[in-house]
């Protein structure tokens, strides 16, 4: 692993949190929305962030990742700046599948990141529903990587941004 983190204390809460820059780093990101799609089984996955501006690259990351698992050849439904709330309707929309949404919050000591997952249906990760096992993927530098060019998949933007003006 070139960058470390503290796994223990990064990896929870649903996800991953920390300050920026320090704890978590844009790599984190990757390595979530590649143990997202594998952990899940996952063809499709939905993403979404809240628009902080040190948020773009993580979320860019976490849908990088995402295509390059392994032989998934998933497709990251990016929804771009929604809420929380925007993000598990179009989890349902899309039938139940997986998804993340990554916000960041400004604080006198920097920035925190936080990047929650969703298992199918909008339920969030927790100790006793996969975190443990993305935590122990990262620990032990076993983050899925792509098994060939072909088994790579693809970002395509949500479909409804233009339906949705006031709808975030």
């Amino acid at each position: 692993m070139l960058n470390p983190i503290d796994t223990d204390r990064v990896i929870r809460d649903g996800g991953a949190v920390g300050a920026f820059p320090g704890q978590i780093h844009e790599a984190v990101a990757w390595w979530l929305g590649t143990c997202l799609v594998v952990t899940q089984g996952a063809g499709q996955i939905a993403v979404a962030h809240n628009g902080h501006p040190v948020i773009a690259e993580f979320a860019d990351r976490f849908c990088r990742g995402a295509v390059n698992a392994q032989h998934y050849a998933c497709t990251v439904q990016s929804l771009g700046l929604r809420t929380r709330d925007r993000l598990l309707a179009a989890i349902e929309d899309l039938g139940g599948v997986p998804g993340a949404w990554l916000l960041a919050e400004s604080n006198e000591g920097g920035t925190t990141v936080r990047i929650k997952l969703f298992h199918r249906h909008g339920v969030e990760f927790d100790e006793s529903n996969g975190l443990v096992e993305i935590r122990r993927m990262i620990a032990q530098d076993r983050v899925p990587i792509p098994v060939n060019d072909r088994a790579k998949g693809r970002i395509a933007p949500w479909p409804n941004d233009l339906t949705e003006v006031g709808h975030l």
